[in-house]
């Protein structure tokens, strides 16, 4: 297979010399192709040891990366050209480019009044040097203008007597607004600003806090020293304490804030700043463990607001864990596990409404599973697991043990946090003496707080296979007791839930049903009935859809749920509401509805295997069959499926968790299968949905994302699809669906969806190439399959169009022209079509590929004689304008054509009036054959 290289501009080999190449990329960047001249310079770079031919390189990079507007690296290559050579006037002139752009121009200016003494009579310099001289004049002023701004600004702020709302706000907003520029930062920064703004934070006041944080905002993002001194100044537990207030909207604005310092913290500097920043080297994990020490504190912080519990386990949540596995250093989740462990299992042990609980919100128990969860996965090896085993089993214990029946529901409440976070610790715990006959009994206590507990945690012990054939056993009695003779819905619906998990063991399997004909229909009607009732709170109607999720394996529910539009209106507004924990059971359900899960077909011999063991085999239900499948999707469809999963993904709450990302992704792969239904999942958001859960999350479901992109890319209007900017993110996951691991249809789909885009913009070809795609459409090309090489081949028709790509075609040694050519000649008309049309495309764009043709393989003009005589006019017009194309490129191709039987055929060809493009083509190649001469004109053309 071709295989694409950075630098396949140029020819590689022995007998290619530094200076060669130095010509080539000189050629490449007077034609404009600016990256490709600095592949060229780069390489040539590469081969040359004399200082001198080494600093023209160097300052011939540093032009390129001016046009690429690279300026950080265009200073540093022309800091070498003038290391090796003071009196470089060029160098010195494009580093005082590239400094300006970066915005220090006062080294700019040095180094123009250096051009200017070394050429006094260069008038170029000279008008640079007045031009640079009225901008830092201007800057100037600006700063001065800006100094007095700043003063003003704090002053309306915290001038206690001043009564003009509007008059604060706007003063408020400018602040905020000057801070994101880095000039406006750092100059609230030198202003003694951080003192001033920590006086806002103190005066207790929303609006002005709100200021004061957002501000800190800018001044923080993306510079770790101005990040440390901010910190140093606020103190970690005033920024703690400003976390834990009550109004909601200080609390998620102080949230933002740590998020951005732990960023700056842990990533270090993210810009190139000069002077101060690069001056110091400082260490920031001390700062990093102090704000985590904090943070872990609040938990527990009896006076912390609901909701500042909730952002501390956010922060902890996307700050600790590593995020990737390829990362080695784990150091900060294991100190989180020993320093603050129990801490979090207090929040998730606490029993709601009991004496002393902390505030809590309807997602603060879940979040402290996810963040569990997160932690025990960020773990290496079983010493570190054991660790963790080890400190749960102490914290359950230690309330077990010695404090009564307030002690036991806290531990069994921590059984609950654990099984829906890090399920092994949570079997663990729950295997210890007396927890489960404690969970059993108080099932059956007449306290409706007591057997909320002890039933939930039932429930979440049912979810796991380890214990399911015990509380098979034991619970299923105890569940139908409780709910056919309780007299509260809050316990009665999380009885059903029960109930339901252990009905559905069988899943989709139509043969295994764990109760009676009808049951599970009773069942699935109760939850309906609970869910669309609004006098019911909605922390209890959730786990009607919890109920929901388990019974939807069976295709009578499925039916009669999307038959129940009340339901399923009921079902997407708690999708949509605040109590965040609701996310995975109605995605779940919704998976079951579109029978979206994976499912392989049996192989038949393995079947007639098994009824000769005489061993079970799973049967679909009737109604799981395709058209039963599709029908459903069309009416969640209509009900409004779309917009509700919309709001689910831009959830930012901990619920939303990877394997939710995923069941989504899987959803909205069902929602667009039909060509017809892509529309109406765009034009509801669905589009711009797709685009995060296509970046982030499992690889399954990144993977049932990125197809669902390129469905949608294949059949619509990309560009109507995808507005604006969001076009540009769609790359990324369509590329991915090249991937070798990919099946042979998401290779299929990614191919055309990108064969729509490069055909779209430059811009767009360039996006696909930065996304190093042009290999994998390349290997795709010798694919077996037919549909897949066709839609590489037609992929790299409109990839044709970049420079970039058309300078592959004549890299030394790559089959890939030979491969176009012979494509061409290929009985398949829509592979001819596609290859031919990438032949027309390359020949009339970069004329030096004409040339090469006919060197490629013997039988060049055997394949465009056949083209031109093919049937097909599309064919025949494609072969016209390649040897139209060759004839006008040189002399000596011409010659080559015109000696064989090609005259005959353009001659017949010109005359043919049904096909006049064909024709114009024809005579355009004679016309230029006559030209140079090696025909006579025919005398009966005009």
């Amino acid at each position: 297979m071709p295989v694409a290289g950075a630098g396949t501009a140029c020819p590689r080999g022995g007998a290619v010399t530094a200076e060669q190449l130095r010509a080539r990329g000189n050629a490449l960047f007077q034609a404009g192709d600016h990256g490709a001249a600095l592949a060229v310079y780069t390489e040539a770079l590469s081969l040359s040891d004399a200082a001198s031919e080494r600093a023209v390189l160097h300052r011939n990079r540093a032009a390129c990366y001016l046009k690429l507007e690279d300026y950080t690296k265009a200073e540093a290559d022309a800091t070498k050209a003038i290391e090796a050579d003071g009196r470089d006037v060029k160098a010195l002139f494009r580093r005082s480019q590239a400094l300006q752009q970066l915005g220090r121009l006062d080294q700019a200016v040095s180094d123009l009044q250096r051009c200017v003494s070394l050429e006094p009579r260069n008038k170029a310099f000279h008008e640079a040097l007045r031009a640079l001289g009225s901008s830092m004049h201007e800057k100037m002023k600006t700063m001065s203008c800006t100094d007095s701004k700043v003063e003003q600004m704090f002053q309306i702020l915290l001038d206690l007597d001043e009564k003009d709302a509007d008059k604060k706000q706007k003063a408020a907003q400018n602040l905020i607004v000057l801070a994101r520029e880095e000039a406006g930062a750092e100059k609230i920064f030198q202003s003694d600003g951080v003192r001033l703004l920590t006086q806002l934070l103190d005066t207790a006041k929303a609006d002005l806090m709100l200021a004061a944080l957002r501000t800190l905002v800018g001044l923080c993002s993306g510079h770790r020293s101005r990040t440390m001194a901010i910190v140093a100044e606020l103190g970690a537990p005033r920024l703690s304490a400003v976390l834990g207030v009550e109004h909601e909207q200080v609390s998620l604005a102080a949230c933002n804030l740590l998020h951005v310092i732990f960023d700056s913290l842990k990533e270090g500097l993210q810009k190139d700043f000069r002077g101060k920043e690069d001056a110091v080297v400082l260490d920031s994990s001390r700062d990093l463990k102090l704000l985590i020490k904090h943070l872990l504190e609040l938990l527990v912080l009896e006076g912390a607001s609901a909701h500042g519990r909730d952002n501390a386990l956010n922060l902890l949540i996307k700050v600790v864990p590593r995020k990737s596995p390829k990362e080695s250093n784990n150091s900060l989740s294991l100190w989180v596990i020993d320093q603050g462990l129990k801490k979090i299992l207090e929040v998730g042990s606490t029993v709601c409404g009991s004496l002393g609980s902390l505030p809590m919100t309807e997602n603060s128990r879940m979040s402290a599973s996810v963040l569990l969860s997160k932690l025990y996965e960020d773990l290496k090896c079983d010493a570190e697991r054991e660790n963790f085993h080890h400190l749960c089993e102490d914290y359950v214990r230690s309330w077990f043990e010695g404090h009564e029946l307030p002690g036991k529901l806290r531990a069994i409440q921590t059984v609950s946090c654990l099984l829906q976070g890090p399920s092994d610790a949570g079997n663990r715990v729950l295997e210890l003496e007396g927890i489960m006959d404690s969970v059993l009994s108080l099932c059956a206590s007449v306290s409706e707080a007591h057997q909320l507990v002890a039933v939930e945690a039932l429930i979440h012990a049912a979810d796991k296979a380890k214990r399911a054939s015990f509380i098979t056993a034991n619970g299923v009695s105890l569940l139908k007791e409780i709910y056919k003779h309780s007299e509260k819905d809050s316990i009665r619906i999380r009885a059903l839930v029960g109930l339901c998990k252990l009905g559905s063991a069988g899943g989709t399997d139509f043969s295994m049903k764990q109760f009676a004909e009808g049951s599970t229909m009773k069942l699935a009607k109760q939850c309906r009935k609970w869910l669309c009732n609004e006098a019911i709170d909605a922390g209890t109607r959730r786990w009607a859809v919890e109920g929901l999720a388990y019974l939807t394996f069976d295709a009578d529910v499925k039916e009669e749920f999307v038959e129940d539009k009340a339901a399923m209106q009921a079902m997407f507004h708690l999708a949509k509401s605040e109590d965040r924990s609701v996310l995975y059971a109605v995605a779940s359900t919704l998976v079951n509805c579109t029978n979206s899960y994976d499912h392989e077909e049996p192989d038949p011999q393995m079947l007639e295997l098994a009824k000769y063991a005489k061993q079970h085999i799973p049967e679909q239900h009737p109604k799981d069959k395709p058209e039963f499948v599709k029908r459903r999707v069309r009416k969640l469809l209509t009900a409004g499926v779309v917009s509700a999963l919309a709001c689910m993904v831009k959830s930012e709450n901990p619920a939303l968790t990877n394997s939710c990302r995923e069941l989504i992704s899987r959803l909205f792969l069902a929602l667009v299968e039909e060509a017809e239904d892509r529309g109406g999942v765009v034009a509801q958001g669905g589009g711009k949905a797709l685009i995060p859960l296509s970046l982030e999350g499992t690889e399954v479901g990144q993977t049932k994302a990125a197809q669902a992109l390129a469905k949608i890319t294949i059949t619509s209007n990309p560009e109507m699809a995808f507005p604006g900017e969001r076009i540009y993110e769609v790359v990324r996951p369509l590329v991915s669906l090249l991937h070798l691991q990919r099946t042979g249809l998401e290779n299929f789909e990614g191919l055309m969806a990108l064969t729509n885009l490069a055909g779209i913009s430059e811009r767009l070809r360039q996006k696909i190439l930065k996304e190093r795609a042009v290999p994998m459409i390349e290997g795709y090309m010798f694919e077996e399959h037919e549909l897949i090489r066709l839609a590489a081949t037609e992929c790299m028709c409109n990839m044709a169009m970049s420079k970039e790509v058309q300078e592959l075609f004549l890299a030394e040694g790559s089959d890939r022209l030979k491969l176009m050519v012979l494509y061409s000649g290929e009985e398949d008309e829509k592979l001819r079509r596609a290859a031919s049309g990438t032949l027309a495309m390359l020949t009339a764009l970069h004329p030096p590929i004409c040339k090469r043709i006919p060197q490629v393989t013997v039988h060049w003009l055997e394949i465009l004689q056949a083209l031109l005589l093919s049937p097909s006019a599309e064919l025949q017009h494609r072969g016209a304008v390649v040897v139209m194309n060759m004839m006008a490129a040189a002399r000596e191709v011409a010659e080559q054509l015109i000696a064989s039987e090609m005259l005959e055929i353009l001659s017949v060809l010109a005359k043919d009036k049904d096909k006049p493009r064909v024709a114009e083509a024809a005579q355009e190649s004679l016309a230029q054959a006559v030209a140079y001469g090696l025909i006579k004109p025919n005398p009966e053309q005009a």
